[in-house]
């Protein structure tokens, strides 16, 4: 009888996904989408001198009634620093106005490819 195994069973225990609430506002700024991807922008492979959104690890950001949703990945599940990245992502839109709540996943389907990555990010790490 084999035993299948899942990606699950090789990964870190460690908590993996970021969720942080903040106090209601009386603000009426609305985030949009684009503010989410510029903070995210800022926030760069520890091992590759590009932003994880141009690596193509960011598979979805959902804003709805400034509550911020964002599905990522990693390069290698194996990362040595896998439990950091959602939070880094997560803080790193905490600073817009109006945020009641971000919440990151991290996921692994389906399985990063280069071909996620940004043409700038290619040419930065000249990959063709």
């Amino acid at each position: 009888m084999t035993i299948g195994k899942n990606l699950s069973d090789f990964l870190s225990k460690k908590e993996s996904n970021y969720s942080k609430y903040f106090k209601p506002t009386d603000s009426k700024d609305k985030i949009f989408e684009e503010q989410v991807i510029n903070c995210i922008k800022t926030v760069k492979d520890p091992e590759i001198p590009v932003n994880l959104y141009d690596l193509g690890l960011i598979y979805k950001i959902n804003v709805e009634d400034n509550n911020v949703e964002i599905n990522m990945t990693l390069t290698n599940p194996n990362c040595p620093v896998a439990g950091e990245m959602p939070k880094n992502v997560g803080k790193s839109i905490e600073s817009l106005k109006g945020l009641k709540s971000v919440r990151v996943n991290l996921v692994w389907e389906p399985k990063w490819d280069k071909k996620f990555m940004s043409e700038d990010a290619k040419l930065t790490l000249d990959i063709f």
